[in-house]
């Protein structure tokens, strides 16, 4: 027996004792008890204990179970609460009950019989109909379309209901009487709930065949697309709505058209994107500034930024003006591709038209000027972007840092962290992350280890890159044992160690030598359920290579190929390089053709590799051939190509030639880096030319080029064996200055040529210049 309760008593008739169900709103509560109910009061708790007497003469029960209800609780479709039980219905074989009320018998009770107000809600079983038969739904919907607000409450009621099943009638309707009411909000919530579960073309071919006026049959079906684009989940639902739109000449807002677009832009469907612009062009939709914007943005990321500039002077001509979101997205493409001069140009177009220019104009260029290495271009860029009032954002500095830090002028990145600290942005992981990777570069892990405790007080929490970049950064030094200690320590922490930090264990063990240790931790990081991929097994070849084992290299090769890591230009440039290593010049050589016979072109990488091995063999004819192959290839040649080709010219003492190339790279706006000023400041000091490798040693800071201490310790050398002492300790003093530790390379090159009476001068003064006040303070004690 089921009883509604509304009131604060209930009545239980005798004939029914044993088995009863108590309705609170829409949750169900049952209780069962044996025949042996005692008669006392049943205390209902809601919010506070209230006892309710029953009368002498009727049946009671005591409740096992203490109820606690919320007075505040969503009230369901409201029912009159006269209604009783109708006990009496027939299956009829499907389930549905016989409808005890007359049509007109549910309008009266709906319209003039509900309390609004009323603190419980009652459903009787009468009500089952409107579950199981739509059409029914849609009828006594209909009757109450003048109550939006009733007929959402039934709607929402029945289709909360076990055993309902929606049906593209009785949804129409729902949505129609909102939209005429203007429950726009609420109309959108129920086309979100009813897409989310249900199959909606039937509903779609309804409304493009006129089951609704046009009109809401318009703004129903926008609010399809609509929904679809936030939920950015079915696109070809989407499509599909958008397709019958227009083949029945139903129109779609241009707002809806734009978010298709968008959606397709950010799954890169850029022939879809294509076909919608191309559809609403053809059946009349006029395309706004937003859809153009889209538009470019969507070649742009392809990479077809001269389709974007086309589309540019088309939504001119069609008067529609480019604003700064245009823009932005045209240098942002220009960029990627490495049109630098087209793409500042556009910023003085902007600036031309009173554009607002911002971080979002500048930063892309600067990003592209750093990616190829043009650091003094966007470090003026910087300086131009600040005049015209666009101020440096936390990714501006985060580049800055970088594309420095990978010139290893980590002090200087550090001075733009400071800046950045200044000008109250907080960094954020990324440049945290830059900072401990451009101090790793230079081999300086506690000054990286510090900023991981600082990134830590400063409510950041470092991340796998950060504790993979320190674990790089101590394999360069060959500290592999705390390399793996931190890998422990991370895991111990909850963070898994993923691929990449297993190939840098790996790599740093080979560098070392450590060929069992390197076998031992790619056999642990299979153990973890780690599939290597191509870089890990690149990384054991280049091991084995290194170590002279050519057969163990191959082997590892096959084990590739069979986990489905066929041959690259990866695998080909190590194999190249690792056997040009061990001299076997003609079969590196050889490795060149076999390349091209299975479909990759050999890259800069190949050639420099191959180039490198002939001159470290002395064999530099060969090497020049190679070179001029290389430019007849139309292949470009990298600062790392002219640099070990200046390197072996100056060695030799072929000077010229070596400042041919240096001359000839920055013809080609190939920048020459510190390593390529370090080789010919070393070849010119080695051949007795100290003042030509002063004046390059000068214009390398001129161009914003900051020494290194091997750049130092070459010009220390050579003073040394010119007996210029003032001119040694002016660069050692110099080299402290600038935050550059010396090595015991640089003590060392700076005492060997010195006379026994000068020795202890100089170690006077070096102490007076390391410690100071307490270095005069140790001498003098000394003496004494």
């Amino acid at each position: 027996m089921t009883l509604y309760v509304r009131a604060s008593k209930f009545i239980i008739p005798k004939s029914n004792l044993t088995i009863f169900r108590v309705i609170f709103y829409s949750s169900l509560h049952h209780f069962q008890y044996p025949s042996d109910i005692k008669h006392t009061n049943f205390d209902i708790h809601i919010g506070k204990t209230t006892t309710y007497p029953m009368k002498s003469d009727e049946w009671s029960v005591e409740c096992k179970q203490t109820l606690h209800l919320p007075w505040e609780v969503e009230r369901p479709f409201p029912i009159d609460p006269r209604l009783r039980v109708n006990n009496n219905y027939n299956n009829n074989g499907g389930g549905i009950r016989e409808n005890p009320f007359h049509d007109l018998d549910y309008h009266k009770l709906i319209l003039n019989k509900i309390q609004e107000r009323q603190d419980f809600w009652v459903v009787p079983d009468c009500f089952n109909s409107l579950i199981y038969d739509n059409d029914f739904l849609v009828k006594i919907l209909s009757s109450i379309r003048c109550r939006p607000r009733v007929a959402l409450r039934l709607f929402r009621w029945v289709e909360e209901q076990k055993g309902f099943k929606y049906c593209e009638h009785s949804f129409c309707t729902i949505v129609d009487i909102l939209i005429q009411n203007g429950w726009v909000k609420s109309a959108y919530w129920v086309v979100e709930r009813v897409i989310s579960s249900s199959n909606m073309d039937k509903v779609v071919d309804l409304l493009v065949d006129g089951y609704l006026n046009l009109k809401v049959s318009v703004e129903i079906l926008n609010l399809f697309l609509r929904v679809y684009t936030k939920q950015n989940a079915n696109v070809e639902q989407c499509l599909l709505v958008f397709e019958k739109m227009l083949r029945n000449e139903i129109l779609p807002d241009v707002k809806n058209c734009n978010r298709i677009l968008r959606n397709l832009r950010d799954r890169n469907l850029v022939a879809k994107s294509r076909e919608v612009y191309r559809m609403m062009g053809e059946f009349g939709i006029k395309s706004t500034i937003v859809t153009y914007n889209t538009m470019l943005d969507s070649f742009c990321r392809e990479g077809e930024v001269q389709q974007a500039l086309d589309l540019l002077s088309q939504m001119q001509r069609k008067e529609c003006y480019p604003n700064d979101v245009t823009y932005n997205i045209l240098i942002n493409g220009l960029s990627k591709k490495g049109e630098f001069d087209h793409a500042r140009g556009l910023i003085g177009e902007m600036l031309n038209k009173g554009l607002k220019v911002s971080a979002h104009t500048y930063n892309p260029l600067i990003y592209g000027y750093c990616a190829k290495g043009m650091v003094v271009e966007a470090l003026g860029l910087g300086e131009e972007m600040e005049v015209k009032g666009a101020s440096h954002t936390v990714s501006t500095y985060n580049t800055f840092m970088y594309a420095l830090c990978r010139e290893g002028r980590a002090s200087e990145a550090r001075h733009f962290f400071s800046v950045m600290l200044k000008k109250n942005l907080v960094p954020d992981i990324i440049s945290y992350n830059t900072l401990i990777y451009g101090y790793c570069q230079l081999g300086d892990t506690n000054e990286a280890f510090r900023l991981l405790c600082d990134l830590r007080r400063n409510d950041l929490f470092p991340t796998l890159v950060t504790y993979n970049t320190i674990m790089d950064g101590l394999c360069r030094k060959g500290d592999l044992e705390n390399a793996k200690q931190l890998k422990e320590e991370i895991m111990r922490c909850g963070i898994s160690p993923d691929v990449f930090t297993y190939t840098i264990l790996v790599h740093g063990s080979c560098k070392a030598g450590n060929l069992p240790m390197a076998k031992e931790l790619f056999d642990d990081m299979l153990h973890w359920g780690l599939e290597p991929d191509c870089i890990a097994y690149t990384t054991r070849i280049a091991g084995e290579l290194r170590l002279g084992d050519i057969l163990k290299a191959c082997k590892l090769q096959e084990e590739m190929s069979a986990k489905g890591f066929p041959p690259n230009i990866i695998i080909y440039n190590v194999f190249v390089d690792g056997i040009a290593k061990l001299g076997n010049l003609e079969e590196a050589t050889e490795l060149l053709q076999k390349m091209v016979g299975d479909g990759l072109m050999p890259d800069h990488i190949t050639f420099t590799s191959v180039i490198h091995a002939y001159l470290e063999f002395g064999n530099l004819k060969k090497a020049r051939e190679l070179f001029d192959e290389m430019i007849s290839k139309e292949i470009s040649p990298t600062v790392v190509t002219y640099t070990v080709l200046i390197h072996a010219h100056a060695g030799k003492g072929r000077l010229e030639l070596a400042l041919m190339y240096f001359s000839e790279m920055q013809q080609k706006r190939i920048l020459p880096n510190v390593i390529t000023y370090n080789v010919l400041i070393n070849g010119l000091c080695k051949y007795k030319r100290i003042n030509e490798a002063y004046s390059y040693f000068t214009e390398m800071k001129i161009r914003g080029i900051v020494p290194n201490k091997y750049t130092y310790t070459i010009l220390i050398n050579e003073n040394c064996d010119l007996d210029n002492w003032q001119e040694v300790l002016s660069l050692f003093k110099e080299m402290m200055d600038t935050g550059i530790q010396p090595d015991s390379f640089t003590y060392s090159v700076m005492l060997k040529n010195l006379a026994k009476d000068y020795e202890s001068h100089a170690i006077e003064y070096l102490d007076f210049i390391l410690l100071g006040d307490e270095g005069d303070e140790g001498t003098a004690e000394a003496k004494n």
